[in-house]
């Protein structure tokens, strides 16, 4: 592991793995980023993710659900080259970021990928995929401009608009919404 000291003894590191005290840091957050980007230019992608929709199966395996939205850039970039990096920031507590980089694999509802990790997460209404990611690097960083925040609680909105549109309509709206990503990529199949 290489190490970089921060100020006030902190330090910025790459690490073989996702440690056990790293896996109980990265569960305490309330919310995680996903980044990707496609091959050839193209817009980069960067989105928040919260409620239940995170786990680490490894210490070189990450997934999480990812939710019918009005997006679907990760699936498009994943289906492109695979890339795909996590981020979690320290918003209480002692400052600290971790970034996960890796090769990630969309696991559509209805596929026996879906089938088989579903267990894994609750039952949550608009579920649209699992994303599997086979981690090649992960590294931590101070993160002393990163704000201290209180979390007030989760958000159901999500939610609440999927299980108002309910499941029986969920295909017509991913065929309708999310069969290409902003830059013209693939992205839901039909």
């Amino acid at each position: 592991m290489a190490r970089v000291a921060c100020d006030n003894g902190a330090v910025a590191a790459v690490h073989d793995d996702l440690s056990p005290e790293l896996v109980a840091w990265i569960g305490e957050q309330p919310m995680f980023f996903v980044a990707t980007a496609p091959s050839d230019g193209g817009h980069v992608n960067v989105s928040p993710k919260g409620l239940d929709t995170l786990r680490v199966l490894d210490p070189f395996s990450v997934a999480y659900l990812d939710l019918t939205g009005s997006g679907v850039e990760t699936i498009a970039h994943l289906r492109d080259n695979g890339r795909i990096t996590f981020m979690w920031c320290a918003f209480s507590g002692k400052p600290r970021i971790v970034r996960v980089y890796g090769q990630g694999t969309v696991h559509e509802i209805g596929t026996a990928g879906f089938d088989e990790r579903a267990s894994l997460f609750d039952e949550l209404p608009g579920r649209r995929s699992i994303i599997t990611v086979d981690v090649e690097r992960v590294s931590t960083s101070c993160g002393y401009a990163v704000p201290l925040m209180a979390l007030e609680g989760e958000r159901d909105r999500l939610l609440d608009w999927a299980r108002a549109k309910g499941e029986d309509a969920m295909p017509d709206y991913r065929s309708a919404k999310n069969t290409k990503s902003i830059d013209g990529l693939p992205g839901w199949r039909a």
